[in-house]
Parts: C-alpha cells; structure tokens; sequence
C-alpha cells in the first residue's frame, strides 16, 4: 500500500548491531494521523525501528544504520538539530512507571529542560497533558504526590502526559503494557483513539488483540524481515498475504 504524502517513510532500512542484523530492508510509509501497530515475536527488530527514528539508536556502540528516514520528506539523518527531532516524538518505554518526582514535575519536566520557566505556562502545559492522558480528573487534587504512589493504570497515563508533554507529532509505545484490567485497559485505548486526531502513533506491542483493537493498519516484523503490511482487517484476516501472518497472529507459533 502506497501512501500519499507520509508522515515518515523508511526505503531499504538497515540495522546491523556488529555481524548481527536486527532489521533488513525495511520500506514502510506511514500516515499523518493514522495508528501504526507493529507486531511480531521478541527479536524481530521493532524497538530497533523506533530507535532509528528518534536517532537514539546512533548512541549504542557497534549499531549501524543504512538506509533512507524521512518525516515529512526530510532527512533525519541530516538534520543538525537532533534534540530538536527528538521532541517531535514522544516515546513511551516498555513496563513505564512515573519518574520519582511529583505528577506535577513529572509532566512539566520536559518542558523545563527546554527552558519554559513561566509558572502559568507549565500549569497549562501539566492540565492539557493530563487531560489528554484522561488523568486529569483523578490527581488533579494530587499534583504534588510522588508519581511513583499512583496506581499501575494510573502511571502508565502518566507516561503518556510526559511523552506529551513538549507536543509530539508522533507517538511511539514501545512494548506499551496495557495488561492492567479491563476498565483501566478500555480507558488507555480510548486515550489513544482520541490521540490519533492531533498525532501519528507507532503501537509496538507483544499483544496482537491490541494492535487488532487499535491500529488502522499492522505491520509484523520476523527476525528483521518486514513480512507484511496492510490494514489491520486484512492482516487479522483468513487470508493475509504471507502465511507466516496468519500462524503468527493466530498463535500457532510465536
């Protein structure tokens, strides 16, 4: 499927860490607003490409990166202002937690380092943040407990108000643990439904009924290989392209 005018674009994405190859080849084009899941078994490379595009990935000894990144036609790998980059897109790392300051210093964190000092601003910038995480009305009586005391459901939509903290264009949830129950995992999702409005999102997860429940299209990774991608019906249905998409998602292996 070829998208008109992405948001990100992968051509021929190369990882090698060392002799060891994690991603092979990658070509993948990803829509403005859309929800991107990537699924497939640990190994297969997928926080690798999100580490590519955040360029953290330049950072890990004996990684190599060939290949094309673009967002919104640019170059990332030209681009001199990589801390500039980096707050385009929020990450949300695997199993997150709050850091261990207050729900207030949690959000307001990021926007601190980038020099906001204005005490109205950051209120605002923590309010909107909690908001959209769906938080909001739960700590806002609370904002000057210890991130680190609220409950697991509760953290992770804190995660998400950091990440959003300095106004990603994308959102990427590496691994994002949503096991929590039902209701608190019903809540998460509609937060990122809604998200989806004002951003791109990348859905890394271990959990293929998520990225069923969610993405509009799945693409699904086996040891660095790009098997398939498509929209998420068809890659969940009796009849994807690859069979190796359909043993996966359906459990007879990984």
């Amino acid at each position: 499927m070829v998208v008109q005018h992405p948001k990100i674009a992968f051509r021929d994405l190369k990882v090698r860490y060392g002799e060891k190859t994690a991603l092979e080849g990658i070509n993948l084009e990803v829509a403005k607003n859309e929800i991107l899941g990537i699924i497939g078994p640990a190994g297969s490379g997928k926080t690798s490409l999100l580490r590519v595009l955040n360029r953290t990935l330049q950072n890990t000894p004996g990684a190599k990166v060939t290949g094309d990144v673009r967002i919104d036609g640019e170059d990332i790998h030209r681009m001199r202002d990589v801390s500039g980059l980096r707050r385009r897109i929020g990450m949300v790392a695997p199993l997150p937690v709050g850091l261990p300051m207050s729900v207030y210093d949690n959000v307001a964190f990021a926007p601190r380092m980038a020099g906001v000092t204005d005490k109205k601003v950051l209120d605002g910038v923590v309010e909107r943040c909690l908001r959209q995480a769906a938080l909001w009305e739960e700590v806002e009586k609370r904002l000057g407990d210890l991130g680190t005391k609220l409950s697991g459901g509760q953290q992770q939509r804190l995660t998400i108000a950091r990440a959003l903290s300095h106004s990603p264009e994308i959102l990427c949830l590496d691994e994002f643990s949503i096991a929590i129950d039902p209701v608190t995992t019903m809540r998460i999702e509609e937060v990122l439904k809604e998200l989806r409005k004002h951003m791109t999102i990348f859905l890394v997860t271990n959990l293929v009924q998520q990225a069923r429940r969610l993405a509009d299209r799945t693409a699904f990774l086996l040891l660095g290989e790009l098997v398939e991608v498509g929209p998420t019906e068809e890659v969940f249905g009796r009849n994807p392209r690859d069979r190796r998409t359909f043993d996966y998602v359906h459990g007879i292996f990984g």
